[in-house]
């Protein structure tokens, strides 16, 4: 593990927050298995130290900008975990009514912007944010949250540019799972790293093993930092990996069985846990009391979303602005 330290305090809820979104996500997996979620749907199974390490460092008046791979993102920022689950089982009591689904939420609550499965498009949003900040002059920060997809976008070149430029509050964060739906980053990347392309906008560029909890932990404490104190914007690339399909259903015939039992060896929740109690800041008994509560908790969210109501056709055009 990395020197980085955390009161034990922090570690425990750091723990909490990865069985939390770990849970939630097995669960909205089973609800789509079973059709009661809509659409698509594409689980965080695996990268959990991504969102937890960052959004720790992060406040309540921070924002973030998440993915179609978001709501690990939502609940690592506080989010409400029940009007999540109505949102993406499509009910009138979600985040945003029904309406945005598993890809399209916020929660302004807690400043989650907006999640969107239009790839590479939170990048131009999130400097946009960065600019209102600097020029409110705060010293609150926004972090964006993309993949190695879209790391090969136009606007992910032209947003980190305008940043860098204007010396933004943006926290870049690429979380690198190796493949761009079923291309490989083998097949669309000459580098190895990343966070090797923010040497072309003269800003910091810094790559970690997005599945050791305390090495994002540090690397986004210092980018954050690095913004509040106006010194401009960072690209931090997580290197991690989802453990099921790009999306619900996906045959996965891109990848091999041994690939995937290779990095479920390297789960970041097992990784931490063990380090929790080889240090012995929790035991086996807390461990078991609290994967409890986070399963009541969560059949609190499932409940509450199966109970919601279905929105009301003459709604549909309610809070739109386009």
């Amino acid at each position: 593990m990395n020197a980085f330290r955390l009161e034990k305090e922090q570690a425990i809820r750091m723990l909490q927050k990865m069985v939390t979104i770990r849970q939630f996500e097995e669960n909205v997996a089973r609800l789509f298995a079973e059709g009661k979620i809509p659409g698509f749907v594409h689980t965080y199974i695996g990268e959990e130290a991504c969102a937890v390490g960052i959004c720790l460092n992060l406040r309540n008046e921070d924002y973030i900008m998440s993915t179609h791979r978001g709501h690990g993102h939502y609940i690592a920022k506080g989010g409400d975990m029940k009007v999540l689950m109505a949102e993406i089982m499509g009910r009138a009591t979600g985040c945003c009514k029904g309406k945005g689904g598993s890809m399209h939420f916020s929660y302004m609550k807690k400043n989650i912007v907006f999640s969107t499965g239009i790839v590479g498009s939170g990048i131009p949003i999130a400097v946009g944010i960065g600019l209102a900040l600097k020029m409110k002059g705060t010293d609150n920060v926004v972090t964006c949250f993309f993949g190695d997809g879209a790391s090969n976008q136009g606007v992910f070149h032209e947003g980190i540019n305008q940043a860098a430029i204007w010396s933004l509050p943006v926290i870049f964060v690429c979380e690198n799972n190796l493949y761009a739906t079923t291309t490989h980053i083998s097949k669309s990347l000459s580098i190895n790293d990343i966070a090797d392309r923010a040497t072309a906008y003269g800003i910091p560029g810094v790559s970690v093993d997005g599945n050791d909890l305390m090495a994002v932990c540090k690397a986004g404490s210092e980018a954050i930092e690095r913004a509040r104190e106006g010194r401009g914007p960072t690209l931090m690339e997580c290197k991690t990996y989802r453990f099921r399909g790009h999306y619900e259903g996906d045959p996965q015939v891109y990848r091999t069985k041994e690939e995937v039992e290779n990095w479920r060896k390297k789960c970041p929740i097992i990784r931490f846990k063990n380090n929790l109690l080889e240090r012995g800041i929790i035991d086996n008994e807390d461990l078991k009391k609290m994967e409890r509560e986070v399963s009541e908790e969560i059949d609190l969210a499932v409940k509450f979303a199966l109970d919601s109501p279905w929105p009301k056709p003459e709604y549909a055009m309610e809070n739109l602005y386009a």
